[in-house]
């Protein structure tokens, strides 16, 4: 189907010169058009009578749209029960369980706003994000109870719904989840009102019959997600019905091969658009089996490949790390896989030269894609597919959006192959920062075009065949003797050497260089560290890169800290760095 699609494209196609990449598409394509719905209505018009389908599969229980939508109704009836209304906050600090997914479309079928948060969440972040956001009701992962139940009593939330991992499970799972972990569970005494069980909850839901119907508008907050907060305060980021919605419609076009009945493995969180919107919302408006993983466990992974032979995987570049170091996947066939999406973080051309060949090896025939975007944007503005995948690249923007490089410090726009910040018009850009109209202004800013545009703080460029190349986040540039350094460039040579698993690149203090690189490395498992293999880095370092981009220092780790987004946490390695000059 792409390849028809991409032969009669190259027929009828004009050539857009201030736009190239929309060359790529059908002028169908280009002429989309995005629901006003809201996201449950929209969800159900999709679906249509087609409700004997897979929707969800937990832990091998599989649950119809029928039993879907049932279910969603339950809870949105339960919320109305509690007097929850229109424009009201609903916090959901779950993990990705069937019953996250049915508060979330609960919330927005009575016009409520979901605020997802990370399960793992400390209790002084729960407290901030409930007080942030008003939260008056809060569904919560049952575990947490007795670390979080100080952190809620002092905000407004007046009903807390514990909600176990286990529910959807099969019996003999869930017994098993019983035996081992959720007989540690403490839980609350009857005296504590403000407390209740799912099933409690649900419950309600069965009998309440007074009627409602919610008045929602494309442009009314729907969800509120919330920035890694990895420098500093995290950032609550209001998105709409209208822009939620428009992301599973371009992402619908970029996976045109997917069918009914096909199945994705949902790996990636919910609290992340990446996870919600193209990993939730996309497979379920075309019908996909959308396969749960609450959290990541190697076997279960390996079994999922092995039983259900998904034709859609989307993940971070950890993902694949793991994947390929794990023995079992030795005997996996892959040639069912329609794609392979790597996003959340950067993609080096010797990973992703990696990851190919083992693709290739277990049968598949296409190789990863990337996409490219962020929590402003609901979740990715670029993406790859057949004609666009060059590696290194992060593919075109999503039909809809429009890319354009401007000049960091004068915010002039540069012309087609010039290096500056990354900057996107589209239907997805959020609504603005929640309670931070300051932070909203730098973010989204007014052109002299007339549009709004969402000024990323990534340095690329655009090609003159319209594919776009991250270079670098333009706040973890080094400055290196006044020489612009971009880490990335010098993670991507390391990487080439055999010995290199992983490398991660900082800035350090110097004497008179103001800033000086330094690598953190992790190494494959049959190399060693010795002052050998770090003479050849530091060789491999000079002939492949400008002097003042060569590592100072070469650290060997086992691992590197990560974000709760599972991203390096390269601000971590910083501050370690910091105190060791302190002391």
């Amino acid at each position: 189907m792409r390849l028809i699609k991409d032969f009669l494209t190259s027929i009828f196609k004009k050539k857009h010169k201030n736009e190239p990449w929309l060359d790529y598409y059908s002028r169908e394509e280009r002429s989309i058009k995005f629901t006003n719905k809201s996201i449950y209505d929209f969800l159900i018009d999709e679906v249509g009578e087609d409700k004997d389908y897979i929707a969800l599969n937990y832990f091998e229980n599989r649950i119809s749209y029928n039993e879907f939508f049932d279910n969603i109704n339950i809870c949105a009836r339960a919320l109305r029960s509690y007097g929850v209304k229109e424009k009201d906050v609903v916090t959901i600090c779950l993990p990705n369980m069937p019953e996250a997914i049915y508060a979330f479309y609960a919330c927005n079928k009575i016009g409520a706003i979901a605020d997802i948060i990370h399960p793992l969440s400390s209790p002084e972040q729960i407290n901030f994000y409930l007080r942030e956001n008003k939260s008056r009701f809060l569904f919560l992962v049952d575990f947490n109870y007795s670390k979080c139940k100080d952190a809620i009593a002092t905000t407004l939330v007046y009903k807390t719904i514990l909600v176990s991992p286990k529910i959807s499970m099969p019996l003999s799972l869930s017994i098993g989840y019983t035996l081992t972990r959720s007989i540690k569970t403490k839980r609350p005494s009857r005296r504590e009102q403000d407390f209740m069980s799912w099933k409690e909850f649900m419950l309600r839901g069965v009998t309440y019959s007074k009627e409602f119907k919610a008045d929602v508008k494309k442009n009314d907050i729907a969800l509120i997600l919330h920035s890694g907060g990895t420098t500093g305060t995290p950032k609550g980021i209001m998105i709409t019905n209208y822009s939620f919605n428009a992301l599973a419609q371009q992402s619908a076009v970029n996976v045109i091969d997917v069918r009914p009945k096909d199945k994705i493995v949902t790996i990636l969180p919910i609290f992340h658009g990446f996870g919600l919107g193209v990993c939730v919302h996309t497979p379920l408006c075309l019908k996909v089996e959308t396969i749960l993983m609450p959290e990541y466990e190697p076997n279960r992974f390996y079994k999922i490949w092995k039983n259900d032979k998904p034709h859609v995987i989307l993940g971070v570049p950890t993902l694949w790390e793991g994947m390929m170091s794990n023995k079992k996947f030795d005997s996996v066939d892959m040639s069912q896989l329609k794609y392979i999406v790597s996003g959340g973080d950067y993609l080096s051309i010797p990973a992703e030269t990696r990851i190919n060949e083992f693709l290739h090896k277990h049968g598949a025939h296409v190789n990863i894609c990337k996409g490219y975007g962020m929590t402003e944007s609901v979740a990715a503005t670029a993406y790859t597919f057949p004609g666009t995948n060059e590696p290194g690249s992060i593919g075109i923007p999503m039909v809809g959006n429009t890319y354009k490089i401007c000049n960091p410090e004068t915010g002039e726009e540069l012309k087609i192959g010039e290096e500056g910040e990354i900057c996107v018009n589209g239907p997805t850009l959020m609504a603005g920062y929640l309670n931070n109209p300051k932070e909203t202004k730098q973010m989204l800013r007014k052109h002299k075009d007339g549009k709004i545009w969402l000024h990323t703080g990534d340095i690329g460029y655009i090609a003159s065949n319209g594919l776009v190349f991250y270079t670098q986040r333009l706040k973890r540039m080094i400055i290196v003797s006044g020489f612009n350094v971009y880490p990335s460039m010098i993670e991507e040579v390391l990487e080439k050497h055999p010995a290199v698993k992983k490398a991660c690149v900082i800035g350090i203090p110097h004497p008179y260089k103001m800033h000086v690189p330094k690598a953190f490395l992790i190494l494959n498992d049959e190399y060693k560290d010795s002052l050998k293999l770090k003479k050849e880095l530091k060789e491999l370092c000079k002939e492949k890169l400008a002097i003042y981009s060569v590592p100072k220092e070469f650290e060997i780790r086992k691992d590197f800290p990560k974000t709760l987004y599972s991203k390096v946490d390269y601000k971590q390695l910083e501050k370690e760095e910091k105190e060791k000059l302190n002391k």
